[in-house]
């Protein structure tokens, strides 16, 4: 049985999380952190993560950047495998992950889903043909009105499968309000859509001469980045100290 530490358990993925493995045989939250203790769990609940006592396998973080500086200092210290789901790092936060995963095994990924780390291995393949044949690529993203964040840490990652594939040459236009002039050919553009309760949408274009391919995600319900989070869980357990990912856990 896997004792999960639960950060940011009263936010919307925390409950949906809890929901989860209520029903998995296989794991239980012990215990939670939210500065907002406004819900009834069926676990205890603390205000400020250096007070939890509670003993855990590992931690699942699915709250703000601004928590992380503390989350990485406590599983460092603890020695606690730490799932890092939380988007919006700053550069130094990202340094400092892989400094404290010298420590302690740290998963971190944008994106749970199955079917995203799918298509990130999907697109790479995509761009060595599509790209090298002139295609420009573009990403547009779309999410709920209270996503803080943009682009999202999803659409940066598919960016970054793309240039990876395509050794590095890329950089990536965010906003071309202020730019009068073509496009380069070296350009990954990246759009961000924010309204309603769209839970993510990703598109992955390859436009070309007279053709458009389109490489597309919805998610439809946050469940399945709560069920990536859970296996990502159980994966970690154990695990000697390190950075690991979703590939890992899906095995792409």
């Amino acid at each position: 049985m896997v004792k999960i530490l639960m950060h940011g358990c009263n936010g919307h993925m925390g409950q949906v999380i809890s929901e989860l493995v209520e029903k998995d045989p296989d794991a239980v939250i012990a215990a939670g952190v939210d500065k907002n203790n406004d819900r009834k769990n069926a676990y205890p609940v603390f205000t400020d993560l250096s007070s939890c006592d509670v003993s855990c396998d590992v931690m699942i973080d699915f709250s703000s950047y601004k928590a992380t500086d503390g989350v990485l200092d406590y599983c460092a210290k603890k020695k606690l495998p730490l799932v890092l789901c939380t988007t919006g790092l700053t550069g130094e936060q990202i340094a400092k992950v892989k400094e404290c995963s010298k420590e302690t095994a740290i998963l971190r990924s944008a994106n749970m889903s199955l079917g995203i780390n799918t298509l990130l291995k999907l697109i790479q393949e995509a761009a060595k043909v599509l790209a090298n044949a002139g295609f420009d690529m573009e990403i547009v993203e779309k999410h709920h009105r209270l996503k803080c964040d943009a682009p999202s840490g999803t659409a940066l990652a598919l960016a970054d499968s793309l240039n990876e594939a395509m050794g590095g040459r890329y950089h990536y236009r965010y906003d071309r309000s202020e730019i009068h002039q073509q496009r380069d050919d070296l350009e990954i553009g990246i759009s961000a859509v924010r309204g309603g309760t769209i839970v993510g949408d990703h598109d992955v274009l390859f436009a070309g001469p007279d053709e458009v391919v389109t490489f597309s995600h919805r998610a439809y319900s946050k469940a399945v980045f709560g069920k990536g989070a859970v296996e990502a869980a159980k994966y970690l357990t154990g695990k000697q100290p390190g950075l690991y990912d979703m590939k890992d856990v899906v095995k792409l």
